[in-house]
């Protein structure tokens, strides 16, 4: 098992572990008029909401990012007007340069490794599958003192991408499993005991 899938897989065991009855609720939760439907792991698709499922594995610090684009770009379709396909092409740019969006603890010490994302509606000729679309966004960065690590500074992503209101959080660490949720004006997501 490589590091990643061995990230993913300490993430999925703490997640299961924190969220038991996530598969039952999301089974049965039907397509609302407020604008909710399933999605994996999170619930209900709520545009202000952002979810981060945050995994620290060794030096590894994994932070996967799920968001309605309504919540980035302030709208949920393929971008039609040339100032609506610049703000897409820039959203894009930044998620994947990975830079200045996530201030981990400084005494940590982490550097960005990687950063992948997936925004199919958002690529040339891309279309929304039903009347919601979402970004997906993995971050991978290396710590040297990964010990340290117990907050994040999301000020970067939340000045950026002002729509954000809420952001939910699943940590799964060395140090215990934990849920937290930030709601501005705050801006650093803390988690331990």
């Amino acid at each position: 098992m490589n590091l990643r899938s061995s990230v993913l897989s300490a993430l999925m065991l703490g997640l299961a572990t924190l969220l038991p009855a996530a598969a039952v609720a999301a089974g049965a939760h039907a397509h609302s008029h407020s604008h909710s439907h399933a999605q994996a792991g999170h619930g209900a698709h709520e545009h202000g909401l952002i979810a981060l499922e945050i995994a620290l594995e060794g030096q590894e610090l994994t932070i996967g990012l799920e968001a309605p684009l309504d919540s980035l770009l302030g709208f949920e379709r393929a971008p039609r007007t040339e100032a609506e396909k610049k703000a897409a092409q820039a959203l894009l740019e930044h998620l994947r340069a990975g830079q200045g969006l996530f201030a981990p603890d400084a005494a940590a010490q982490c550097q960005p490794v990687s950063a992948t994302v997936d925004a199919p509606v958002l690529q040339a000729g891309g279309a929304a599958k039903g009347e919601h679309a979402d970004l997906d966004a993995t971050f991978v960065l290396r710590c040297a003192q990964p010990q340290a690590l117990t907050s994040i500074d999301l000020g970067g992503l939340l000045d950026r991408h002002r729509r954000i209101a809420r952001v939910e959080a699943e940590i799964v660490t060395p140090a215990g499993q934990f849920k937290s949720v930030l709601k501005r004006p705050a801006r650093v997501l803390r988690w331990g005991r």
